[in-house]
């Protein structure tokens, strides 16, 4: 007697065959862990910069006025963001091989555009805030646009990125009506969500 199909197991295939095309699979979770334990570090220095010894839960309702505190803190917004990056691209390449695929490609090319876009834009309008000294909206501002790169880029990338993109943007919204709490809204949004759905990812795809 001839064994019927087995069409659900055929189904699964194809499912999983129309996703490896259409989604970077070869985003780790561990890669947000990573990140978002940088932008932790990178928030004690800011801490040590801008507000001790004061709590980092105290309302600060001044600016960032100081000319050298304020491109300390750029300095180390760059290079919280160039580990992130350096680490993200070296995961992502190393799971890109492990699953025998490559990490540039037609999917990865869609996504690259998608969050390039929120992200250039938004990095537009901090500069222009910075130019005009509205320095306690950066942070707020820096949250909402990569909550919106995220969101845009999501049909490219697994569904708790587009939950992550929905986070940074309330929690955006909430640094720009509480200014005086940028950093710690930044350490948050930056540190504590990456490793809170980096973890999510990691024990769903990477285990």
């Amino acid at each position: 007697m001839e064994t019927p199909p087995d069409y659900q197991q055929d189904l699964a295939s194809i499912r999983n065959l129309m996703e490896r095309s259409t989604k970077f699979i070869s985003l780790t979770g561990l890669s947000g862990i990573l990140a978002g334990t940088y932008a932790l570090i990178g928030a004690t220095f800011a801490y040590f910069i801008i507000q001790y010894p004061l709590s980092i839960t105290s309302y600060r309702p001044e600016s960032v006025q100081s000319a050298p505190n304020l491109i300390n803190l750029l300095l180390l917004a760059l290079a919280v963001l160039a580990a992130s990056l350096i680490t993200g691209f070296w995961l992502s390449s190393r799971k890109a091989k492990k699953n025998g695929t490559t990490i540039w490609n037609e999917t990865s090319k869609h996504l690259f555009i998608n969050l390039l876009i929120p992200l250039v834009t938004g990095g537009i309008f901090i500069l222009i805030l910075l130019y005009n000294g509205h320095y306690g909206v950066v942070a707020s501002a820096c949250l909402i646009f990569y909550g919106l790169a995220l969101i845009n880029a999501s049909a490219n990338l697994y569904e708790e990125i587009r939950y992550l993109g929905y986070s940074e943007i309330i929690l955006g919204l909430l640094s720009a009506f509480l200014p005086g709490y940028g950093l710690v809204c930044w350490a948050i949004g930056f540190g504590v969500l990456h490793i809170f759905y980096g973890s999510l990812m990691y024990r769903k795809y990477d285990r």
